[in-house]
């Protein structure tokens, strides 16, 4: 089965030279480099991943690029845009000539970057992407799914992807999914998809986290295996990048052969634009 992770994080140390954020803190003490990740990807058998760089790198996407390029067929780019930056705008239209940039990724986690959300600060960004055929990649909570759902009515030709089935970090189980149906709303935009991504966080469950099976079911009865994209955010999961996979592949009875084809990389890779391998039985021409 060809498998491609929807979403990681590598990141360096922190130096003067190329300091993080102000105040903030990595998944992980010790950093997270390329070469760490293809030696948890080669174990898991994980043949591709997007690679995003974290926040506290500061909306800088050299070190991704610079994974990307130096191993093209491993891995690719949904990079960070400072949308308040001096000619943020203008570099849209050629964010897609970029090395190994396929798309961008846009957080609205936090209080200022929600505000600009809610305050239609970026109502330029979705229209730019739109026309540029920049695949997006959000990361909002449930309360703001609506907000998104108006972006993809207004945009159709704008292909979006809801982060982390658009959960709160720091909520677990039931309080977790308690607003679930706020996503499940959005797909009737044929224009969104999800990422299945760093699930093992959201739950007090051990591997392989049944009680995580009940609420993929009913994002599966909303989406369909298409648009579901399997993924680990690995530097925040406590379980093997292995049992990320097999959670999926092997965990989850009413997953069909087909189903999982697309769930664990086929599906993401055709939604941004990252050509198939000529190998992979079933690839796109």
């Amino acid at each position: 089965m060809f498998i491609a992770d929807a979403q990681v994080h590598v990141w360096g140390p922190n130096t003067p030279e190329r300091p993080w954020r102000a105040g903030q803190h990595p998944h992980r003490d010790v950093p997270f480099g390329a070469e760490d990740l293809l030696r948890e990807m080669n174990a898991a058998g994980v043949h591709r991943a997007i690679v995003v760089p974290p926040y506290w790198d500061a909306d800088r996407n050299d070190l991704v690029q610079a994974a990307a390029r130096q191993h093209p067929d491993r891995f690719a780019v949904m990079g960070r845009l400072d949308t308040e930056a001096p000619g943020a705008r203008g570099r849209v239209a050629t964010w897609l000539k970029q090395p190994g940039m396929l798309g961008l990724r846009c957080s609205f986690n936090r209080p200022h970057l929600i505000l600009a959300l809610t305050e239609g600060r970026v109502d330029w960004l979705w229209e730019e992407a739109g026309k540029a055929g920049v695949p997006t990649m959000v990361l909002v909570n449930h309360s703001l799914v609506h907000l998104i759902d108006r972006v993809a009515e207004r945009h159709p030709e704008l292909q979006l992807v809801m982060d982390h089935l658009a959960l709160t970090s720091g909520q677990k189980d039931d309080e977790a999914f308690r607003d679930l149906d706020k996503l499940l709303a959005i797909a009737r935009r044929p224009n969104v998809a999800v990422k299945a991504t760093a699930l093992p966080a959201y739950t007090t469950d051990g591997y392989p986290f049944r009680r995580l099976h009940l609420y993929l079911r009913r994002v599966y009865d909303a989406f369909g295996p298409k648009r579901i994209f399997w993924g680990t955010d690995f530097s925040r999961l406590s379980c093997t990048y292995e049992q990320a996979v097999t959670m999926f592949t092997e965990e989850i009875p009413w997953l069909t052969a087909g189903d999982k084809e697309w769930i664990m990389g086929r599906g993401l890779c055709e939604w941004i634009g990252w050509k198939l391998p000529a190998d992979f039985k079933g690839a796109s021409a």
